[in-house]
């Protein structure tokens, strides 16, 4: 069975007796956490904005998790969102540019402490499990992909937009997306494909499988949950194009990628030609270095790379024009500046890279 090789989850007591954790007074809490038996659930509970992260839900993940990393009574950590829709659609974006435009601290207080999150996540000690069920992007990912084990159902939907919105791929995208199969994880950072369902995990993203409607057996008995069969006859979305991907995608440079689908005029490479033209070009080209680099990382110092690129996108101007375009105004229609990715210089690409009297970084 699925989850047979973790002999120890056979302990787990059903849901019903749990001992929950003294949260706050609020009616409705941003983040429940709970002991149910021995294991440790963390529940993302904004259902109506699709469980996206902030600061203080970051504040309240992280201490928890070390906690329960240190404690004999606790055997696994699950988390979760709440709603049915959205694991976790992404940090809040909107809130980090309006305080950032304002001059307040929370775009480094939201990077830098989420990226700590995530760091902690992927040197977790004990089995962390991620029950990906529902749309999980940026933020969401963070908080999935670097545990032990990521569980995708088939209304999991994936994807890295945040060249869309002059942003990159971050959260340690740098590290796990070049560790995909051939050009699989430049593909999807720069164009923002999104992968729905098992192709969840026959991308490599999640590492286990099961129908929504036996999550709920999952988290009481997940070494009792059944392989799920649902979709296994259905091949990988992408599975027809890898070796286009890989073949078109090797490149030294975005714009050789370019010429490559221009040059190629399958159906396929014009749509990706086509997609990658409505992108930030600032954003597509950090993306292309920050996986080139990423490949040769650890998680940490990819992440450390990643607050670099964070805080000087936050004093660029495609990543709030791109939240405008996107987030704000809807009217999915940005103005990058540069335009075009031969307006995008080495030099230019570079100084987002450097480290900076800004590039303050608690130590993980």
């Amino acid at each position: 069975c699925t989850f047979c090789i973790f002999p120890f989850f056979s302990r787990l007591k059903p849901l019903h007796r749990l001992q929950r954790i003294q949260m706050s007074s609020h009616v409705e809490p941003e983040v429940l956490l709970e002991k149910v038996g021995r294991t440790g659930v963390i529940t993302i509970n904004r259902p109506k904005v699709l469980n996206a992260l902030n600061l203080t839900m970051i504040r309240q993940i992280y201490p928890q998790l070390k906690k329960w990393e240190n404690d004999s009574e606790v055997d696994i950590v699950i988390i979760k969102g709440a709603g049915g829709k959205a694991f976790c659609a992404g940090g809040d974006i909107r809130a980090v540019t309006e305080a950032g435009k304002a001059g307040g601290s929370l775009a480094q207080d939201f990077f830098r402490e989420e990226y700590i999150l995530n760091n902690a996540i992927g040197a977790y000690r004990k089995p962390y499990i991620a029950i990906i069920d529902g749309i999980t992007m940026g933020g969401g990912v963070g908080l999935s992909v670097h545990g032990r084990f990521r569980v995708a159902t088939e209304k999991t939907l994936f994807a890295m937009p945040e060249t869309a919105i002059g942003l990159f791929p971050d959260v340690g995208g740098g590290y796990f997306l070049p560790r995909l199969r051939g050009k699989l994880g430049l593909f999807l950072a720069l164009t923002g494909f999104r992968l729905k369902g098992r192709d969840v995990q026959r991308a490599g993203v999640a590492t286990h499988f099961v129908e929504s409607n036996k999550v709920l057996k999952l988290e009481c008995f997940l070494c009792f949950c059944p392989q799920s069969s649902l979709d296994s006859e259905k091949p990988f979305v992408l599975e027809k194009h890898l070796s286009e991907i890989d073949r078109l995608f090797s490149s030294s440079s975005v714009e050789g990628i370019m010429q490559n689908l221009r040059a190629d005029g399958s159906d396929f490479a014009n749509k990706q030609a086509e997609t990658l033209s409505k992108m930030s070009p600032t954003s597509l080209k950090i993306t292309f270095k920050q996986l080139q680099l990423g490949a040769a990382l650890s998680l940490q110092d990819v992440l450390v790379m990643e607050y670099r690129l964070s805080q000087a996108c936050m004093r660029g101007c495609d990543f709030h024009e791109g939240v405008r375009a996107v987030l704000v105004d809807r009217d999915q229609n940005p103005k990058w500046n540069p335009s075009t990715l031969d307006q995008v210089s080495d030099q230019l690409v570079d100084k987002y890279f450097s480290s900076q009297t800004w590039d303050v970084w608690i130590k993980l």
